[in-house]
């Protein structure tokens, strides 16, 4: 990967401001000016930063409809109505449904929950679902993580005597559903002061409306925000404002107590005994949730999330764990596929944005190899699959470019679409993906800037291994939860050397174990540099090279500092 460092040294003002900070909390300029570049400018707002109190949590009776939706709940119960917890078959909506099923269970007996197949219903509100919950005698469903464009289906149901509480945080259309209640911070009329919660997370502002009618206490939702967690981390939406509290809490329950079904899932990853983070659930703990809506049925996923018996739970992990393998296997198959595609089209290669499409793909792979070709190439990109004449699709973009809207721009030849910025879903008739693909990129050649189809690394300090303590390490650690909007800090360090011990390392020698020395002081610092063993020979050159690093601890070695290295470059000055 060809990186471009990008970084803007502080002005006077700036540097002077973060001395300041610095010696009311007690912490290295260093760090104080990451607070500054985060819009943290003061002693109290940096104590807030730090420790985000569940109290200071917004009154979720600010959302529109809220007190509609919480009066709808009440009168079901109240009647004994059968409800039904409907959400997507992702890991937001999965863990949306186990959060309010699980909760609204300690209450209320006649409640189950569905998740819908994503190869027999496709994505959102399915009239099968609705069919079978008028046979069964339903009259509420509580959609989560989706719904907000079911305004054919939730009128069908509203016709059948069911009316709908929709949970979403997907972007509405200007004409939004017959809904009894539509509870989502991105509609364009919203009262709600903070726009980017969780498909989940707009699930737990329902149950603690719900807890707060009820004069229930807000400790009987504590246990619930682990998945909250799993749901802002998976999501990729901002770990700023209400989503960095629910995450910083959400995160101290999946350590200390998670729930049973996210237990099973920690011990089959090999996390049990490790303090995890964000990057844990990405990487490790959102996948296999997915893998169940991807490889099999999303059901599967919520059974775990609300299973009480630890047993059953293990059993049932190991399953999902067996899922994705399978999905790492297609995935693997498919992105090779992909890229091959690309790289015979240079044309295409070349151009502002990428759209693929192939009638053997998997559909429920096509968002992973979405993210993967994207990450390859910075383009704005949309992976299709077709059957019985449709396009079924999913689209990632880079930073800053707004994908949903560039989907819109070209509705007219959609049969279906949602989602948010950088990731939607997409669906055609198969005739219509030439026009699209042409719109569709005419769209991004006049929307998108240059720079968001490069790859930068945005560097936040230039710094010296002198720097580089373990006060620091331990002072970074409380910038966590990282994610977007709050980005795990990048450091810059110069005329670095080899220490002579450096060594490539890994099953395919593709990353580089190295221990390293710079100009300014004897330290010597340990770091691992995954995926760039290209760059061995330099370094054991003896030439000076310069760094773009994360600080984080050793996960081997408690409490030591490591540098983990995402790019390097030879030493112009040599």
């Amino acid at each position: 990967m060809n990186f471009e460092w990008n970084y803007t040294p502080p002005t006077e003002e700036r540097i002077r401001a973060a001395k300041e900070l610095a010696e009311k909390i007690g912490m290295s300029p260093i760090l104080a000016d990451l607070l500054i570049q985060r819009g943290i400018k003061t002693e109290s707002a940096a104590k807030r930063f730090f420790r985000p109190m569940l109290s200071e949590l917004i009154d979720p009776f600010l959302m529109n409809d809220m007190d509609v939706a919480v009066d709808r709940l009440n009168d079901a119960m109240g009647r004994k109505e059968p409800i039904l917890v409907y959400g997507d078959y992702d890991v937001d909506g999965c863990t949306a449904v186990a959060l309010v099923y699980k909760f609204l269970l300690q209450f209320y007996s006649n409640i189950d929950y569905y998740i819908p197949d994503r190869y027999e219903e496709g994505y959102g509100v399915s009239r099968k679902a609705i069919e079978q919950s008028k046979e069964r005698g339903i009259k509420l469903i509580i959609v989560l993580d989706c719904g907000i464009k079911a305004n054919e289906e939730i009128a069908f149901a509203k016709s059948l005597g069911i009316d709908f509480i929709i949970c979403d945080h997907h972007v509405p259309d200007e004409e939004m559903p017959p809904a009894v209640a539509i509870l989502n911070p991105k509609r364009a009329d919203t009262t709600y002061p903070f726009h980017h919660l969780s498909g989940c997370g707009v699930g737990f502002k329902f149950m603690q409306a719900f807890a707060k009618n009820n004069g229930l206490p807000f400790s009987r939702l504590i246990p619930l925000l682990d998945f909250c967690a799993v749901s802002i981390a998976s999501d990729i939406v901002p770990v700023t404002g209400e989503n960095r509290t629910l995450a910083f809490h959400g995160l101290k329950q999946l350590n200390q107590n998670p729930s049973i079904g996210l237990k099973a899932i920690i011990e089959t990853c090999g996390l049990t005994g490790r303090e995890l983070t964000m990057s844990d659930i990405v990487f490790k703990i959102g996948p296999r949730i997915n893998a169940s809506g991807r490889m099999q049925n999303g059901k599967e996923a919520v059974d775990l999330l609300v299973e009480k018996d630890f047993k059953k739970a293990l059993y049932q992990a190991k399953l999902i764990n067996g899922y994705n393998e399978q999905r790492k296997d297609i995935d693997k198959q498919m992105t090779e596929e992909a890229n091959h595609i690309v790289e015979k089209l240079e044309n295409q290669r070349h151009q502002s944005s990428i759209v693929l499409y192939d009638s053997g793909w998997k559909k429920g792979v096509i968002g992973i190899v979405a993210s993967r070709i994207t990450e390859i190439y910075f383009r704005p990109t949309i992976v299709m699959t077709i059957n019985d004449g449709m396009a079924t699709g999913s689209a990632r973009s880079v930073a800053g470019f707004d994908i949903y809207d560039a989907i819109k721009s070209c509705r007219d030849l959609l049969d279906n679409f949602g989602g948010h910025t950088y990731a939607a879903g997409l669906s055609m008739k198969v005739e219509n993906i030439p026009a699209f693909k042409k719109r569709f990129q005419a769209y991004v050649d006049e929307h998108i800037l240059p720079e968001q189809t490069q790859a930068i690394l945005d560097v936040e300090a230039v710094i010296d291994f002198r720097d580089i303590t373990k006060k620091l390490l331990s002072d970074l650690k409380k910038f966590a939860p990282h994610g977007p909007c709050n980005p795990r800090p990048l450091f810059c360090t110069h005329n670095v050397y080899d220490y002579g011990t450096s060594k490539v390392v890994g099953k395919n020698q593709e990353h580089i174990k190295l221990e390293l020395v710079d100009s300014m002081s004897s330290n010597v610092v340990n770091g691992i540099a995954f995926g760039q063993s290209a760059s061995a020979r330099f370094i054991k050159s003896k030439r000076s090279f310069d760094i773009v690093y994360n600080i984080i601890e050793n996960a081997y070695k408690h409490g030591e500092v490591q540098l983990q290295i995402e790019d390097i470059k030879p030493n112009l000055e040599n």
